[in-house]
This record gives structure tokens, C-alpha cells and sequence, in this order.
């Protein structure tokens, strides 16, 4: 492929005048699948029915928003110049740190008002979390953005990927790291042993600094890798601090907990156990 033609249309479908475009199709099937592998373990972990349905009608809105503020304010240079493309989410620009941080938020408000221990709760939303991220950057490669610096088509070749993932990668002519692949394969690979270490009766919260830590680790080397990183003082790329603080974070963490005996509880202690001995006790209960 020596054109500039894009490989794909980057609109699904059209309703009228509506259009729907992959991006976010993408997304919304992630989200879908993620739910069904989370409400699955939820039910295994006698958390309330629908608990996750509840949480994710508040937590998506909220993490598309925050996802896209965390973008906004990291490129204001060009948004402030153009501010009727702050809303084209469609056309991409959604920070997946900027999702987490809103997310988590929710998540914790959300836990405190049902009276449930947030960490269990995010112990067993970690691998459809992961499984989310993993399809949404397919997302980036319909856009045909998110990609790293130029590479040849022999290399891509010697990668013994699928040609429709090459031609994907010849952006006007030129041939460029498949950054979103890389990502998207160590986010399935991080589910793979999320989905294992379930086996585990880990301590309660250390299921989701596992996965902190895990997406946070790949993240800080791909991010090296791509062309587009939002910068901070135009000399540090932002994924690549944020995921330096977010694994030193989760690993203080972790060790804190322990010492101060709040993650006393395992995540396989109360498999099938009514959601009501999930409530608020003693500080070795939480």
C-alpha cells in the first residue's frame, strides 16, 4: 500500500443524519464486555445484583468527561484556538489516565454510600477494567492515531502481524509503530493474569494494584514509542509520570495497608457470601 488512502472509514454506520463512528462503537462494545466479565465475578463474590449496571451508569459519563478534561488541559494550546473540537470526542482524544482518575472517584463516593468495601469492589472490576482498555484502542487504530514513530514496512512485516494492521499503519505513505497493538496485547496479556491470580486468595485491593501496577508498567515504555504524548512544561511526556507515581503509589500502598492491617481480608474469603458482610466495621474489616 503506497497511497495515503485510509483503510477504513472511520464512520460504522449512519442513522439519518446521525453518524456513528467506529471510535466510539469500539469503545461502547469494550465497556459492554468488560461489564459482562465483571458482573460475572460479582455475583461469585456475593456483591449486590447490579451492582456494577448501578455503578457503571455514573462512572461512564463521568470517566468520558474526565477522560476528555485530562486531554483538553494537557493540549489547551490547540483547544483554546479551537474550542468547537473540544467536544468531537468522536474524532478521539480520550486520556485513559483521565478516565481512571474519574472513575476511581466514583467508585469510592459510590462504595461509601452503598455501605460495600471499595477495594473489593475494585478487585473485581480489575480485569474487565483492563479487558475495557484493551478493545478501546482498536478505537485508535480506526482513527489512525495514537501510533509511534516511523517505521518501515519490513518492519512491521517482520512483527508477523496481520496485513490489514500494515496497511492500517501507512499513514500518508509513511509507516509508523503500531503503538495501539503494543498496548492493546499487553492489556490482554495483563488480563490473562488478572484472570489467574483470581485463583489466588490475595489480600483485598492488591487485585487492583496488580492491575495499577501491570498497565502502569507497559504504558511507561510504550508511551516512549508514540509521536502524540501529551507533555508536561514540553519536556516530560504525561503518561510516562503519571505511570512512574501511579506504580511507586500503588506498591507505598500496598505496603501500608499491610502494615496497618487494613487489608487483612482476602479476595476469596467470602466467595458466595451475602453482600451484607461486606458492611462497614472495625478498621481490620475494611
Amino acid at each position: 500500500m503506497l497511497g495515503s488512502a485510509r483503510p477504513f472509514d472511520p464512520v460504522a454506520f449512519e442513522i439519518g443524519p446521525i453518524s456513528v463512528a467506529w471510535y466510539g462503537l469500539i469503545i461502547a462494545t469494550g465497556a459492554f464486555l468488560a461489564y459482562l466479565l465483571v458482573n460475572s465475578e460479582a455475583k461469585k463474590r456475593g456483591l449486590p445484583k447490579d451492582l456494577f449496571a448501578d455503578l457503571l451508569l455514573i462512572a461512564v459519563p463521568i470517566a468520558i468527561i474526565s477522560a476528555r478534561l485530562y486531554y483538553v488541559i494537557f493540549r489547551w494550546d490547540y483547544y483554546s484556538q479551537n474550542p468547537s473540537q473540544i467536544i468531537a470526542i468522536w474524532e478521539g482524544g480520550l486520556a485513559i489516565h483521565g478516565a481512571l482518575i474519574g472513575s476511581v472517584i466514583t467508585a469510592v463516593i459510590f462504595a461509601k454510600k452503598r455501605g460495600l468495601s471499595f477495594w473489593k469492589i475494585a478487585d473485581v472490576a480489575a480485569p474487565g477494567i483492563l479487558l475495557g482498555q484493551a478493545i478501546g484502542r482498536w478505537g485508535n487504530f480506526v482513527n489512525q492515531e495514537a501510533h509511534g514513530g516511523e517505521v518501515s514496512r519490513s518492519f512491521l512485516e517482520s512483527l508477523m502481524i496481520p496485513e490489514f494492521i500494515i496497511n492500517g499503519m501507512n499513514i500518508d505513505g509513511t509507516y509508523y509503530h503500531p503503538t495501539f497493538l503494543y498496548e492493546s496485547l499487553w492489556s490482554f496479556a495483563g488480563v490473562a493474569l488478572l484472570l489467574y491470580l483470581r485463583r489466588v486468595n490475595m489480600r483485598r485491593g492488591e487485585m487492583f494494584m496488580t492491575y495499577v501496577i501491570w498497565y502502569s508498567f507497559g504504558r511507561l515504555f510504550i508511551e516512549g514509542l508514540r509521536t502524540d504524548s501529551l507533555m508536561i512544561f514540553g519536556v516530560l511526556r504525561t503518561a510516562q509520570v503519571i505511570s512512574i507515581v501511579l506504580i511507586i503509589g500503588a506498591i507505598a500502598l500496598i505496603i501500608y495497608r499491610r502494615k496497618q492491617g487494613l487489608a487483612d481480608r482476602r479476595y476469596l474469603d467470602e466467595e458466595r457470601s451475602p453482600a451484607a458482610s461486606d458492611k462497614k466495621g472495625t478498621k481490620k474489616k475494611k
